[in-house]
């Protein structure tokens, strides 16, 4: 165990970094802010500080993750789109509920048991109203499910009710006309008052007049919806609309005095509620935050969430993970919102059209000042954990949409979702001022909901994106916090020279360093330019990524190359195995010991023309007595070798010749899946290689290692021989251990100089794809392989 605690000095070195690099960005930022100025607290993480107090490690670890495909109605095409937005739970914990906007239903999980969430069926809002009715959102309160549905049938004529729904017998009790479109909805601490957050939203196709599609104001405004609960029945409920403008339409004093961008269309997005029955709502659009008291329904405060300015990010979507880039003076636009005591709430600062500064906030509600900032801080753990959306890096980043608080065993903890980077942040908030990061949470596509469950030990994400054309599916992931390491991160980066965590992704290849027991290296592949090769410490858990070398070409520029394999070499530099976009494009490149290009080997005229756009996946080599012999996989068929025969390529260094070896593939029966190789190495006398099919999820089945003993000789010409395969190591029980989103893309493994086998899925930069990486130890070369 003692190796494991590596962990906890890493993420407290990672931040401590971080915060040295970025606090004088959080300063800055703070200084400039268009609302708020002076004596505010703006240091970055505490570093040294511990979780709450108790002087015990715990950590969030991932128990399941449920696909809601899986909870559709009867009869129901697996392949139709159905997500997981918001959700809330029963008072006991164990029944989860969440909303499918695009199925116009709502789902229920039975969650008594974390680890194997189990489907109950949904209800369709079509037996409660019509077929186009939308939920926004949902909470619980005692017995009753509170649905808020959108029921408007244009921007310009908004309309929205609330639906009271018995959690026994899921039949509507009660409705109420909210008089608008709603968003969120949230429980005063007492279950005495119910808030929602109605939008009437704008559309981003219409132009007002004197302004620019998409822009403010939009009539009719958006206001606040109270529920007064109380009464012995549902039907008893009472709702009071608060205005956020005046009743002709104009704007009100508070909200002009705040400057706000358009007071006279408010736009309130998120709602959050303190102990003091005091309701904090975003105006997302207009960069704004009003308080309001719930008893009386009286506005108490409006303010800005100011600007910011944010250096040390990414802001170029050119394929590189470049943290020079800077914003200036942009508007938060707070989404999310929470209070973190009675006093400070913070936000996440997800933008909408003028803004997003790509971190959160902390506010002091008393002045409606910055009390904290994220900074850049936010999006270098996107770096470092290797979540970075290089895609959005030209628009808002990581996107912090969705936060939640809550308190866990003594410790209030923020829980802080990156939409478009598919992980969350926690942080211990035991001092609301000074945040201190505690781990990452990986997460499907599009996390969404954030919900604490802290009578349980458990937290729950539902992510809203689904495509089952690309095996993206939505889905409720669990987690529960305990003692000891959690299972992810298998490998983060450290820092690189000037302070920045190194960049890293879709990482599909793995080399042992030739002279060394324990590091590896592996390459970056065409998801990034230029091409960089990594080095890994596999010693540490997480295994750390601690040195970058850029690839070159021949005249020493930096290049992109698609480095599907990687092999040291123990003479110095590297061979790598580099697909193309067509046949004629897969290539061996030989780099010297700085990573510029030495030698190009292009594949046989007649074997290229028999390659679609599979080519290279993996790259190994021989040395016996100076002859260099690089043998390299091809991931699917050469045309005309036979179904399901696939070529192992073997190259003589010395001779210039190529010769192929066949490898017969598996078989596979689900439509629209495939199978091919996706590695290549030298274990002893033999060749070992990854088979894996094309699935990830549930439906993932093949991810294997299979060795074929290695040819000492060239191949003879004519039809491939084909090398009889053995079965070394079933690798999806390890990948399944992760309770994530089983990964698709196994496609590198190599053997250290220890002895020890490796494996990493490359996590395709997070196109189509969740963006967790798993890293595994398989342990000795002797168990995986047995006696070489």
């Amino acid at each position: 165990m003692q190796a494991r605690k590596t962990f906890a000095a890493l993420a407290v070195a990672a931040v401590a970094a971080t915060g040295a690099a970025t606090a004088g960005t959080a300063n800055a930022a703070q200084a400039r802010d268009s609302h708020h100025s002076g004596g505010q607290d703006t240091s970055g993480h505490n570093a040294g500080h511990n979780s709450g107090g108790h002087g015990r490690a715990t950590a969030f670890d991932r128990t399941a993750t449920y696909p809601v495909f899986q909870n559709r109605p009867t009869g129901e095409d697996p392949a139709t789109p159905t997500v997981a937005e918001i959700s809330t739970v029963s008072p006991d914990g164990r029944t989860l509920i969440y909303t499918d906007a695009l199925s116009r239903r709502i789902g229920f999980l039975d969650i008594s048991d974390a680890d194997k969430p189990r489907g109950l069926g949904t209800l369709s809002l079509k037996e409660l109203g019509d077929a186009e009715d939308e939920p926004t959102s949902v909470s619980v309160v005692g017995s009753y499910v509170l649905v808020v549905v959108n029921t408007s049938d244009s921007y310009t004529n908004p309309s929205g009710r609330m639906d009271v729904i018995r959690l026994r017998d899921r039949e509507r009790v009660a409705s109420f006309d909210l008089g608008g479109q709603p968003d969120s909805i949230a429980i005063s601490h007492d279950k005495r008052y119910a808030a929602i957050a109605i939008e009437n939203e704008r559309d981003e196709e219409a132009t007002p007049p004197g302004g620019e599609e998409g822009d403010l104001p939009q009539a009719p405004a958006g206001f606040v919806q109270i529920v007064d609960l109380t009464g012995k029945t549902p039907a008893q409920w009472r709702t009071r609309a608060v205005p956020l403008t005046k009743r002709d339409g104009r704007a009100l004093p508070a909200l002009v005095d705040a400057g706000l961008a358009e007071p006279t269309d408010p736009e309130p997005e998120y709602v959050s509620i303190n102990s003091r029955d005091q309701l904090a709502v975003t105006l997302q659009e207009n960069n704004g935050v009003a308080l309001i008291d719930l008893r009386t329904g009286r506005i108490d405060d409006v303010f800005s969430a100011g600007t910011a300015s944010v250096s040390g990010i990414d802001t170029e979507n050119d394929g590189k993970i470049d943290l020079t880039g800077s914003i200036k003076d942009v508007p938060r636009e707070p989404d999310a919102i929470g209070w973190i005591d009675n006093r400070y709430l913070a936000t996440a600062n997800e933008g909408d059209w003028h803004g997003g500064t790509r971190g959160w906030t902390v506010f002091d509600s008393k002045t409606g000042k910055v009390a904290w900032d994220a900074g850049n801080t936010f999006e270098r753990l996107a770096v470092r954990y290797g979540f970075f959306n290089e895609d959005r890096a030209d628009k808002k980043g990581t996107e912090p949409e969705g936060l939640a608080i809550a308190e866990f065993d003594g410790t209030r903890y923020a829980f802080v979702g990156s939409e478009r980077s598919n992980f969350i942040a926690v942080y211990d908030m035991t001092r609301p001022t000074k945040p201190v990061f505690k781990q990452v949470l990986p997460a499907t596509n599009g996390p969404e909901g954030l919900l604490p469950i802290p009578s349980r030990d458990l937290f729950a994400v539902s992510s809203e994106e689904d495509d089952a054309s690309v095996n993206v599916r939505a889905s409720v992931s669990l987690y529960r916090l305990g003692k000891g390491t959690p299972a992810f991160p298998t490998i983060v980066s450290a820092d690189d020279k000037s302070g920045a965590p190194i960049g890293w992704g879709a990482l599909g290849a793995l080399s042992a360093v030739p002279g060394d027991k324990h590091l590896l290296y592996t390459a970056t592949d065409a998801a990034y330019s230029p091409t960089r090769i990594l080095t890994i410490d596999p010693r540490k858990a997480p295994a750390v990524i601690n040195k970058e070398l850029t690839v070159r070409d021949a005249d020493g520029n930096p290049v992109g190359y698609d480095a599907e394999g990687i092999y040291a070499r123990p003479q110095g530099g590297f061979w790598l195995g580099v697909e193309g976009a067509t046949g004629a494009e897969n290539k061996l490149v030989r780099l010297d010991d700085k990573g510029v290009t030495q030698q190009v080997v292009t594949l046989p005229a007649d074997v290229a023309a028999g390659l679609d756009k599979w080519g290279f996946e993996g790259v190994t080599a021989t040395t016996d007595h100076g002859r260099e012999v690089v043998w390299a996989a091809l991931q699917r068929e050469v045309t005309g070798d036979g179904t399901g025969i696939v070529r192992l390529a073997r190259y003589d260094v010395t001779t210039r010749l190529w010769s192929f070896y066949g490898y017969q593939l598996g078989s596979t029966t689900t439509p629209g899946d495939w199978i091919g190789l996706s590695e290549i190495t030298v274990v002893g006398d033999k060749l070992a290689v990854i088979e894996r099919d094309k699935l990830n999820g549930p439906a993932a089945k093949i991810k294997r290692v299979y060795t074929v003993e290695m040819p000492t000789v060239a191949a003879r010409r004519g039809p491939v021989k084909v090398l009889p395969k053995t079965l070394a190591y079933d690798v999806l029980p390890d990948l399944r251990a992760t309770n994530g989103w089983t990964q698709e893309k196994l496609e590198g493994l190599t053997v250290a100089g220890d002895g020890e086998v490796y494996a990493i899925s490359d996590n395709d930069a997070l196109k189509d794809a969740t963006g967790e990486t798993v890293f595994l130890h398989l342990g000795s070369s002797k168990k995986v392989f047995g006696k070489q």
